[in-house]
């Protein structure tokens, strides 16, 4: 994986700077902002074998705890082995200084890693096209860490109840947009997708946020999608932060790197599936058995 590095001086100070600026809730549709520079990414580490943030809060006291006494008693944890760990609360805060500052930064979700940058800076969401090779015509996704968020960016017409069926979970739900988002994001569609990843980590950097994040997945535009934080090692000189939460299902399992179930509900009573993704089979069935919605003759179902 090659050392861990931290990043530069002017790196943190243009992010501190950055974060003291923008309060939590005082996020407008535009924003300016500053984009770090700087040779290469800080990793951090989440606490492995965790399924919530109280569980990976607890784990990484714990371990930073042992690390001390290790260190003070020359016990069975080295300093060497804290160098690339930090606890939960630790990395949620140095991925909202990096986001609020402009940056970009690797998430895991629970189907792929992410790239996610504030939905509210257009020079982040210009970098993010430029980091994949993506072209401009094709949208990103919106991350929001709660249902109720989503009557804010979006005009929603299904029921609450089907929202909730379906997020958190692997599905980015495709509604119509409101005038609360940047325009400079996806600008050539009224429609924006919601993600509600189903990873604690991420619905509590969406919420500490206190604003949108767009969210892509984490390789160059056509290549394979990532599991691991190796996979796109290529990409982290051009990175704020790499945030490592293990990997994320099977590597050998194609269906894996399927990303998640991107389903248009724009149109009241109907669906329509834009990308099968991992999870086809239970979001069709919720969709027509439960709430009697009739898919689309364009739907790829």
């Amino acid at each position: 994986m090659g050392p861990i590095r931290p990043p530069p001086p002017s790196v943190l100070g243009a992010a501190e700077a950055a974060a003291m600026g923008l309060g939590e809730g005082s996020l407008a549709p535009r924003v300016s902002c500053l984009l770090p520079t700087g040779p290469g990414a800080r990793l951090l580490q989440l606490p492995r074998g965790v399924s919530d943030s109280r569980a990976g809060r607890a784990a990484a006291s714990k371990r930073d705890l042992e690390g001390e006494r290790g260190e003070k008693g020359g016990g069975a944890v080295p300093r060497s082995s804290k160098c690339c760990w930090c606890g939960w609360s630790e990395a949620l805060s140095a991925a909202v200084t990096a986001l609020r500052a402009g940056g970009l930064v690797a998430v895991p979700t629970d189907t792929l890693y992410g790239v996610a940058c504030s939905a509210c800076c257009s020079a982040a969401l210009g970098a993010v096209y430029s980091l994949k090779g993506r072209s401009q015509t094709k949208p990103l996704a919106v991350c929001l860490g709660r249902v109720a968020d989503i009557y804010r960016y979006c005009h929603v017409r299904v029921p609450r109840e089907l929202l909730e069926d379906l997020l958190p979970g692997p599905v980015t739900l495709v509604m119509e947009r409101s005038g609360e988002l940047n325009k400079d994001l996806n600008p050539f569609t009224p429609l924006v997708g919601i993600r509600i990843p189903d990873h604690a980590f991420m619905r509590d950097l969406a919420q500490a946020f206190s604003g949108p994040l767009a969210l892509t997945s984490a390789n160059i535009s056509s290549q394979p999608s990532s599991l691991n934080v190796k996979e796109f090692q290529d990409l982290w000189p051009q990175l704020s932060l790499v945030i490592d939460g293990g990997p994320i299902g099977d590597v050998k399992s194609p269906e894996c790197r399927l990303g998640s179930t991107v389903v248009d509900l724009s149109v009241p009573g109907k669906y329509r599936i834009i990308r099968p993704g991992c999870a086809l089979t239970q979001t069709a069935a919720i969709l027509q058995k439960k709430y009697r919605l009739v898919p689309s003759e364009e739907s790829c179902s």
